[in-house]
């Protein structure tokens, strides 16, 4: 049954995407709930991308604290399970803090470690920058800030290759 319930949240998930992505389609208050109402179940499931995609919109349009903060934890979870746009979402989230997650630097550049190496050029662009200018915590090196901008460079003209 859980292959079934796995199939089922993934078709789910493409169903919400599709909503949300498409173009044509009215953006009726029904429709964007019933959208966002599929990425709920979504990510209650466990579906890394889902969890993700509806943190990252609750944490940022959320009107109250409890669903900035349940975006924050869905995020957190995605991040753990590995999703390098959650990672670099969490590491704004410790960057910036808010009130179930308080700022901490550490975090925040452990996060956009893991989001940089993972191939997240966001990510390697806010450690060469916080490098250079003694940010998050973080010494002044020449020698990391070169390493980390490498990597931003590289993964920024990769990804344009890919778009084409």
């Amino acid at each position: 049954m859980q292959q079934a319930s796995s199939l089922f949240t993934r078709i789910e998930y493409r169903l919400a995407r599709q909503l949300f992505h498409t173009r044509w389609l009215p953006r009726s208050p029904r429709t964007q709930r019933l959208t966002l109402h599929l990425f709920q179940r979504c990510a209650d499931a466990g579906h890394p991308a889902a969890l993700s995609l509806y943190g990252h919109m609750l944490f940022h349009r959320a009107v109250s604290p409890q669903d900035k903060a349940r975006g924050a934890r869905y995020v957190l979870e995605a991040a753990q399970s590995g999703d390098r746009h959650a990672q670099y979402q969490a590491g704004q989230i410790y960057e910036h803090g808010c009130a179930q997650y308080p700022r901490r630097d550490d975090r925040a550049v452990t996060w956009y470690a893991r989001a940089g190496e993972a191939g997240h050029p966001l990510a390697a662009e806010r450690l060469a920058r916080a490098y250079r200018d003694g940010e998050l915590g973080l010494p002044e090196d020449p020698e990391r800030t070169g390493h980390w901008q490498a990597l931003a460079e590289s993964l920024d003209s990769g990804e344009a290759g890919t778009r084409h």
